[in-house]
C-alpha cells in the first residue's frame, strides 16, 4: 500500500487557549453548539471519504483507553497503540508496540501505510516533533476557553518552522489549521 509519499499527520482537536482536554480528560466540550453562518458544513460522503483515505493510526495508551470508553471511532482500520504497559484488546485492527519511535515509523509504518494519522496524546505529539518524524499538523479548535487543563504543545524544546497549507471554518465553529512542517 506505501510508496514513497507516505506521510504521517498529527491530529488534535484543541480549545483556543491550547487544551486537549481538562484535567480530568473530560473532553465533552469538543462538541460545539455555536453557530458560525458563513462555515461550512461537510456532507456524508465527504467525511466518509476522508475517513476512508487514512490506512492506520497511531495513538498513545492514554488515548486508545479513551477512544473504547468513547466508543471505538476507528472501525477496522490498522491502529498502532505506543505503550510501556502489558494492555490487552479484542480488536484485531489494534497492535500495541513498546520500543524506539523512529523505527517504528520508518521500518514498520512507512513501509507498509501512505496516509498515516498521529491522533494523541501530548507527549506522543511532542516526540514525533523533537524527531521529525511527521509531516503536517492539522489542529481542530472548538470556540471555547477551557482555561485549565493537558496542552496540545507543553514544552516541545525545539523550534519548529510551518506552513500554513490550509484554514477551513465550519458552521459549528470550529476552524481547521493544516499546517506542512518545514524540514530542516
Amino acid at each position: 500500500m506505501k510508496t514513497d509519499t507516505s506521510r504521517i499527520t498529527i491530529h488534535m482537536v484543541s480549545s483556543l487557549d491550547g487544551f486537549i482536554a481538562k484535567k480530568d480528560g473530560n473532553v465533552s466540550w469538543m462538541q460545539s453548539t455555536d453557530t458560525y453562518e458563513k462555515g461550512v458544513t461537510l456532507t456524508q460522503e465527504q467525511i466518509t471519504d476522508f475517513v476512508n483515505s487514512i490506512d492506520c493510526y497511531v495513538m498513545g495508551s492514554k488515548t486508545y483507553e479513551h477512544a473504547l470508553e468513547l466508543g471505538w471511532p476507528y472501525g477496522e482500520v490498522p491502529v498502532v497503540v505506543l505503550t510501556h504497559r502489558k494492555l490487552t484488546t479484542d480488536k484485531t485492527s489494534v497492535e500495541f508496540y513498546t520500543g524506539d519511535l523512529s523505527d517504528l515509523v520508518n521500518k514498520h509504518l512507512k513501509p507498509r501505510y501512505k496516509n498515516i494519522w498521529m491522533v494523541g496524546g501530548a507527549e506522543l505529539t511532542k516526540d514525533f516533533i523533537r524527531l521529525n518524524l511527521a509531516d503536517d499538523i492539522v489542529i481542530s479548535m472548538m470556540p471555547v476557553i477551557l482555561g485549565d487543563g493537558i496542552l496540545f504543545f507543553d514544552h516541545v524544546g525545539k523550534e519548529q518552522l510551518l506552513h500554513l497549507r490550509d484554514v477551513t471554518a465550519y458552521k459549528d465553529g470550529m476552524v481547521e489549521l493544516t499546517y506542512e512542517i518545514k524540514k530542516e
